[in-house]
């Protein structure tokens, strides 16, 4: 029997966080039916305004944050008392502009990696109530995070996501050549994070578990180990809901072990992705000598000097159907989808779950 999941003032049925996939990759359709069926939906904010009607090609930063007051707006009408966040990346530009507009959108979570949201608890003061979760791979990150919070601002997390950089997808936060050399232990530091919380500030906080997450047997191990809940993304991917087209899932259907690997992003961190067509990402911009089209990332090496490729709309092509020339991020265990399943069906398989009654907040019957 598994525990219900409490992170500041909200509480879920099942410890699970869905994990934020851009460009719109979790968008309200996934994050919505996650939060319906009782964990916590995320909605990933980075690009959300390329594929909205906001968008006119040139107005980039005016069309992200009215996209995602969308999105927000769409998830609750599918889950009107669920618990609905985002995930802000810290490398974009306008993560303080995005940071706000979740809060004026009515996000409950905000989850926040691809660097230190050291400033966090400032852009989100007015939202007290919006609960705060830093995403780390470290002891040492979440013991500067904490510090600095509470010096500055008298604010500690809300929870706290410990990333696994040998089995996430996406955007990393580990040096590459350090990725995958058997040393680190993604549960000795979930411990370490919960005991450095509860013996410097006598707080009692959830340690997430995310990365490599697949199944229930996933899950039951990752509590065992001491998380108090787990963040799960690649799985979600092949489900009805999901925002991404047919064409991305069935990148994920049709992968094997060997296509998923380690890319050096633009914005200057590792990613995991589907590596099968990534000469082709690259060579694409080159042909059609792509400019930086967005200045989306505030260190970007395509912007600077044309190195690697234009990542967010690299991303937003894939979304959209462009497999060929786009990029799927994914995780370690991507290539176990076997088949398109509903959101649903999931939960019932992680949490054994025969019916439910969604009228009843997501509580088994």
């Amino acid at each position: 029997m598994v525990s219900p999941l409490t992170i500041g003032k909200y509480t879920v049925r099942y410890p699970l966080i869905q994990g934020g996939m851009g460009v719109r990759i979790s968008a309200s359709g996934l994050a919505g039916h996650v939060a319906l069926c009782g964990g916590i939906g995320l909605i990933a904010t980075a690009g959300l305004g390329l594929n909205s009607p906001h968008y006119d090609g040139k107005n980039f930063f005016t069309a992200d944050p009215l996209a995602l007051k969308d999105e927000l707006r769409k998830a609750y009408a599918i889950a009107p008392d669920g618990v609905v966040g985002t995930n802000c990346m810290v490398a974009v530009t306008n993560y303080d502009e995005i940071v706000r507009a979740s809060c004026e959108g009515g996000a409950k979570v905000i989850v926040s990696g691809a660097g230190l949201p050291l400033n966090l608890p400032a852009l989100t003061a007015d939202f007290p109530d919006v609960a705060l979760v830093p995403i780390v791979s470290s002891v040492k990150a979440a013991e500067l995070i904490a510090k600095k919070w509470h010096r500055g601002f008298n604010r500690l997390p809300d929870a706290v996501v410990v990333e696994d950089p040998d089995t996430a997808g996406g955007h990393l936060g580990e040096k590459m050549e350090n990725i995958g050399s058997g040393d680190y232990d993604q549960y000795a530091t979930v411990r370490g994070v919960k005991a450095y919380f509860k013996e410097t500030w006598n707080l009692d906080i959830p340690v997430i578990a995310a990365g490599g997450v697949w199944d229930r047997a996933d899950l039951l191990h990752a509590l065992e180990q001491g998380a108090d809940g787990v963040q799960m993304a690649s799985r979600f991917v092949c489900t009805k809901e999901c925002d991404a087209s047919d064409a991305f899932k069935q990148m994920y259907l049709d992968c094997r072990q060997e296509d998923i690997g380690l890319m050096m992003s633009p914005a200057g961190l590792p990613g995991r992705a589907i590596l099968k067509n990534f000469d082709k990402i690259r060579q694409r911009d080159v042909s059609m000598n792509v400019r930086c089209p967005s200045g989306c990332l505030k260190k970007c090496a395509y912007k600077t000097g044309q190195e690697r490729f234009c990542i967010v709309h690299a991303l937003d092509r894939a979304q959209r159907g462009d497999v060929e020339t786009g990029l799927v991020f994914c995780g370690t265990n991507a290539w176990k989808a076997n088949r398109i399943e509903t959101v649903q069906e999931v939960f019932n398989e992680l949490f054994a779950v025969d019916t439910v009654d969604h009228d009843n907040g997501g509580v088994d019957t």
